[in-house]
């Protein structure tokens, strides 16, 4: 197989159609859309115009809310944590804080903070200066010997 020998199966790929050549093109004059009228004008477009009828955007009922307030945080679980130490990306001795975090390649980004969660186990004895913790998190962090600081005023467990 060579790759200019490659192509596509008769039929696959449909030419454009160009509207508004002429008479003999076949789409001369209007281009294809009728006569006079609203749809004949350039720059209009009714979407959810169902004829009178009451559309279906307005048909259906509303439902939730957005809340301005919500956190976006980086979930990180305990086992990416310790492949991190594992590859060197961290260092045990100093505190695992968001922008150590993000510097390693664990989390893209700082958004509001990480929140830890107990997925995965943890060996090594580190300290967590975080926005949150799941209790499980919280166990197995102490349990190797770490210590865990929530930062901010109200707690994420």
């Amino acid at each position: 197989m060579k790759l200019n020998g490659i192509s596509d199966n008769p039929g696959a790929k449909k030419s454009r159609v160009r509207v508004g050549r002429g008479i003999g093109s076949g789409c001369g004059k209007t281009g294809g859309r009728g006569v006079k009228g609203q749809k004949a004008r350039s720059g209009v477009a009714i979407k959810g115009f169902e004829g009178g009828q009451m559309p279906l955007y307005r048909r259906l009922p509303k439902r939730g809310f957005w809340n301005p307030f919500a956190k976006d945080f980086n979930e990180v679980n305990l086992g990416r944590i310790q492949a991190a130490l594992d590859a060197k990306k961290l260092d045990a001795a100093s505190p695992v804080t968001v922008e150590a975090l993000v510097a390693a390649g664990v989390c893209t980004k700082l958004r509001d903070g990480v929140r830890i969660l107990g997925a995965g186990e943890l060996k090594a004895k580190l300290a967590f200066h975080v926005a949150g913790a799941s209790k499980s998190a919280q166990a197995a962090i102490e349990a190797a010997g770490g210590s865990v600081t929530i930062l901010g005023g109200e707690a994420v467990a």
